[in-house]
């Protein structure tokens, strides 16, 4: 543990504006002790949405790097469809593109 980002929930408490202004900082954060022991992570908020975003996304999608691997192999062998194509397979009428 860091021991610049590391203390305890008593002092904390102490602390609470200046930390709060501090972890506004992109991957700053805090861990609170009690009796020494790690029992609070304090992160901004925006932080903290990240990450649980993060842990949606792990949890859709469990293989998502070989799905990605996958994905570029098909890539790279030309099977996929452009956005183009795909609709006008369904019937949406495209417009002319300017040329330059």
């Amino acid at each position: 543990m860091n021991t610049k980002t590391t203390l305890s929930i008593s002092e904390a408490r102490k602390k609470i504006f200046e930390m709060a202004k501090k972890v506004q900082k992109p991957s700053t954060h805090y861990i609170l002790t009690e009796r020494g022991k790690p029992k609070v992570a304090f992160m901004s908020a925006e932080e903290f949405e990240s990450w649980q975003e993060t842990l949606e996304v792990l949890r859709d999608f469990p293989n998502l790097e070989k799905d990605i691997k996958k994905a570029e192999g098909e890539y790279k062998r030309g099977d996929y469809s452009t956005l183009e194509s795909v609709l006008s397979k369904e019937g949406f009428v495209l417009a002319n593109k300017r040329k330059k």
